[in-house]
């Protein structure tokens, strides 16, 4: 189970990191690179997104990196063969993140099954709410995977405890309102919201949106159980390339 992999990871660890990439940017080959130099740097876990044409939580970086992967001409099948070959190779859990459209054309549960098969841990459907998740719900379990579930610092107490009922392996806290990318203001406000967060599941606690460096990284331990970096990362693939990736993501973890 996913949860039992984190929580034995933080026993040796103060906090996880979580990275995030979008398969087919800049390359297929080049993302298969990207997941070996973050691995060999110390990440613990892994989204790979699977491109979509209208990614609505996500900032200008990985729109851009959404937008180029589709313009290579990358497929659904050549994803869900990406995820395998990752998960086959490195020793980490991964999970796919994308947008409910490509669920449902794929087949909920098929779509369910190819996961199971390739060894990918769970999913994050960013705009699928719980009410309206039934057979992707239904399909997760009968596969044994893990649907992770998204906090905001304005989801209400009452709907923090309903996501927790059907979330598992981790829940995504949001650090803020808008999409990826952003800058976020790591203050006493985001310590509140962890907790209330932290009294609403006995799930681990991930946060992203706004996670840049070492300091934002410190700031959450104690917190969070998982520090997301997913727009720094591919910011510097877009700037600097992959190369650029090891020294980055070792200096995260120091």
């Amino acid at each position: 189970m996913l949860e039992t992999y984190i929580r034995s990871r933080l026993a040796e660890k103060k906090i996880l990191l979580m990275t995030h990439i979008v398969i087919g940017y800049p390359t297929l080959a080049a993302s298969l690179e990207i997941v070996r130099t973050m691995v060999d740097a110390g990440v613990d876990l892994m989204e790979l997104q699977i491109p979509f044409s209208e990614p609505i939580a996500d900032g200008p970086v990985i729109l851009r990196a959404n937008q180029a992967a589709l313009a290579n001409g990358v497929t659904v099948d050549q994803c869900l063969n990406f995820g395998r070959r990752a998960a086959r190779q490195f020793p980490i859990p991964f999970l796919y993140m994308t947008y409910y459209n490509i669920l449902f054309k794929h087949g909920v549960d098929r779509f369910a099954d190819d996961m199971q098969l390739a060894g990918l841990r769970g999913a994050i459907v960013p705009d699928l709410p719980p009410e309206e998740a039934a057979d992707y719900l239904d399909a997760m379990a009968s596969h044994d995977l893990s649907p992770i579930f998204i906090y905001s610092p304005t989801t209400a107490d009452a709907r923090m405890n309903s996501i927790a009922r059907v979330a598992d392996g981790f829940v995504y806290c949001v650090a803020r309102k808008g999409v990826t990318g952003d800058q976020t203001a790591f203050s006493r406000q985001i310590g509140d919201y962890l907790a209330r967060c932290r009294a609403a599941t006995h799930l681990p606690l991930a946060l992203g949106f706004g996670v840049q460096d070492r300091s934002d990284i410190k700031f959450l331990e104690g917190k969070a159980d998982i520090a997301v970096i997913g727009t720094q990362a591919l910011r510097l693939v877009e700037d600097q390339g992959v190369a650029a990736l090891g020294d980055f993501i070792r200096d995260l973890r120091e």
